[in-house]
């Protein structure tokens, strides 16, 4: 297997970039800093997650796209599998981030549309939700068997975080040989306490962005499958958990927003994760919550490293840059790529 390349100068422990000490500047510094970086062009890719059923339900695919070192290196390369968060994309800042880096490494790179993400409501009847673990699976085994991948990681943020998270605790003790390692930062895993941290007052922008975003996509599915789904159910929704309540999980099989976030939660399984684990948390981050249980859990299990930092926000981790050493201030994103060339390594011998 190729080796990842390393640029050894990032700095392990995390301080945050002048001025930017509060999780809440962070989080939205972090949101709309663009990264720099070059990618190559990328190949599209559809990969199928759900067949058409019985009835006359459509298929479900979601997109990727794919960056692939040239020639024979193909296979051979470290592949990383990116997932975006919430209301995000492939085209999200960090996901580009992270697979600029990675490229430059000498990693494959995958970035990995959730259902409906991306412009891709025309893909599938389906709405998305933070339980489509299966969804990861599937790509990540569409890609192995296309292209016999030597190694291959998983990368998530917020709600891409849990559903890898989540995937890795399903495999349990029998993963794919060719998974290597599962890098995480601000990942969802306790779902419901974090979408009532999401609902304080002083979180209601943050709130109301991903109100106003899935509010719009519910009405373009609406317009797409009006058969399948009644634009009623969206008035006077004031709040994530009433979203979750009255469509998400209305649509997708479960009883209730409470039913939907426990059940889609990693956090009930974390204590089977085997496979080598990096989850990246800050302390100030302004609504993701890590219960004492969870903590526990993820304490408790050796193939879970934890790192948390004092500030950070949400998906941010903003450092100082430091032309000299070539570190552009992207501290999480240096640490993931750390964390996966030791384990990249470590599974190549």
């Amino acid at each position: 297997m190729t080796g990842l390349r390393v640029n050894p100068a990032h700095l392990p422990e995390f301080r945050p970039r002048r001025y930017l000490a509060n999780g809440h500047l962070q989080t939205i510094v972090g949101n709309y800093l663009p990264r720099r970086g070059v990618l190559p062009q990328a190949e599209a890719h559809l990969v199928e997650v759900s067949p058409s059923r019985e009835g006359g339900q459509a298929a479900s695919q979601v997109l990727c796209h794919c960056h692939w070192q040239p020639g024979p290196q193909r296979a051979s390369a470290h592949t990383a599998l990116i997932v975006h968060g919430l209301e995000g994309s492939s085209s999200s800042q960090y996901v580009l981030g992270n697979a600029a880096k990675l490229w430059a490494a000498g990693c494959n790179v995958i970035r990995m549309n959730m259902r409906n993400c991306g412009n891709t409501e025309h893909l599938t009847p389906t709405l998305y939700h933070s339980g489509l673990s299966g969804d990861v699976r599937c790509v990540l085994q569409h890609f192995l068997d296309l292209y016999s991948l030597e190694s291959i990681a998983l990368i998530g943020y917020s709600m891409g975080g849990n559903l890898v998270l989540k995937l890795a605790g399903e495999y349990g003790a029998t993963p794919p040989p060719q998974l290597c390692a599962i890098a995480t930062v601000s990942p969802a895993v306790d779902l419901g306490p974090s979408a009532d941290a999401l609902h304080r007052s002083f979180n209601r922008l943050y709130e109301q962005k991903f109100l106003r975003a899935l509010l719009r996509r519910f009405r373009r599915k609406v317009a797409l499958y009006p058969r399948a789904y009644h634009p009623g159910r969206a008035i006077g929704i004031g709040s994530l958990r009433e979203f979750d309540d009255r469509i998400t999980a209305f649509y997708s099989g479960f009883s209730s927003a409470e039913d939907y976030y426990h059940r889609a939660a990693a956090a009930r399984v974390l204590h089977q994760i085997t496979v080598p684990t990096l989850i990246l948390h800050a302390l100030d981050d302004p609504f993701i919550v890590l219960t004492p249980q969870t903590r526990a859990a993820i304490v408790a299990n050796p193939a879970i490293t934890l790192q948390e930092a004092a500030h950070g926000g949400h998906c941010a981790f903003l450092a100082a840059p430091h032309a000299a050493q070539q570190y552009d201030g992207y501290w999480a994103e240096h640490t993931l790529l750390g964390f996966l060339h030791r384990h990249a390594k470590a599974a190549a011998l």
